[in-house]
């Protein structure tokens, strides 16, 4: 049976595997300064039209995070996040690990408010305590939700008024812009922050995230960083073909549009059997149901439990570029005859 674990089971999108045959006699320069990578950055440059932005890519999102943040920081200053934010329950403490706090929110449906940062910021008011400096977020959420463009505009123009960066965390941003829901254009989002980055793990490639950073001030000598932090990779011209590849003819976007219709054909399937889904926004899909049927669930399709509660699990699906209307149909069939 297909397995809805997560979104990057699968090796990559058949056009990467194409790319990387075709250049498999060829030889480049290495950590990132070859044809193939100047290339694919100035596509991202051209797509999110953030000319004088910089483009790095580095091989994963934890990588990325802690790279990048650990760059801005100084040694007095922290992080805010969500409590669900993927800094905060999914990275080891790879950010603390770098000596710097993540000042945690309830939030609300995964996402931070102008309100939740000011309250850290009126908090922690003085040189005793660590300083808030970063504000972090991802779109979309660890629960699937995204941030509008008016969301994303006001939490922007607080952290630019009180002296805070913002960096968004991009792991599955090709579904968050490809969202019925969403109304945040590619341009929008490099305009209303400080960096960002694109997923390619997540997103049809072997592996591999692209970081954006858009404000000129914090350009300077990140390359240093990223090899003070083991992030640069010598060949590094497999991320730039990979990328090359999928940003050639918008198939990055067409297969995270995929992945959500995919989601969504499952949301309407899930509830036509009268189980209770959460509203889906992007390709990942929270179910409640017993315990028994959730063992059934994760032993079927490798899905996660998300969280459990009494005689109640949350499990997730989680669709991806490879997902097709046969694998939706199967979990539909199965959980039609044994719930």
């Amino acid at each position: 049976m297909h397995k809805f674990r997560n979104d990057y089971c699968e090796v990559a999108h058949e056009a990467v595997l194409a790319a990387l045959l075709e250049n498999k006699e060829q030889q480049f320069v290495g950590y990132g300064l070859d044809e193939h990578s100047l290339n694919a950055s100035k596509m991202i440059k051209d797509m999110f039209n953030c000319p004088n932005a910089d483009v790095h890519f580095l091989v994963g999102g934890t990588q990325t995070n802690l790279t990048f943040i650990s760059y801005v920081l100084k040694d007095y200053e922290a992080t805010v996040a969500v409590k669900t934010g993927h800094i905060n329950v999914h990275e080891t403490g790879a950010v603390e690990a770098t000596g710097h706090k993540i000042y945690t929110v309830d939030g609300r449906d995964g996402k931070i408010s102008v309100d939740d940062i000011e309250k850290v910021i009126k908090y922690h008011s003085d040189e005793h305590m660590v300083k808030p400096k970063l504000v972090y977020i991802s779109n979309s959420t660890e629960i699937g939700t995204i941030y509008s463009k008016s969301e994303i505009e006001a939490i922007y123009n607080y952290c630019k008024d009180n002296g805070l960066y913002l960096f968004v965390d991009g792991a599955r941003l090709a579904c968050a812009l490809m969202s019925d829901d969403n109304d945040l254009t590619s341009q929008d989002l490099a305009k209303n922050c400080d960096a960002f980055y694109l997923g390619g793990t997540k997103n049809g490639l072997m592996f591999g995230e692209a970081l954006v950073i858009t404000n000129k001030d914090l350009q300077a000598d990140f390359r240093y960083q990223i090899k003070n932090k083991g992030a640069m990779l010598a060949k590094g011209f497999i991320s730039g073909i990979q990328f090359e590849a999928i940003l050639k003819d918008n198939l990055y976007f067409k297969i995270a549009k995929n992945a959500n219709n995919m989601a969504k054909l499952l949301y309407e399937k899930l509830v036509s059997l009268k189980l209770d889904v959460d509203p889906v926004y992007t390709n990942q899909l929270f179910v409640k149901v017993n315990n028994s049927l959730a063992n059934k669930i994760i032993e079927a399709f490798g899905c996660e439990l998300w969280s459990k509660q009494g005689g109640y699990s949350v499990v997730r699906f989680v669709t991806s570029f490879n997902t097709k209307i046969e694998d939706i149909d199967e979990v539909y069939n199965y959980l039609k005859h044994i719930k």
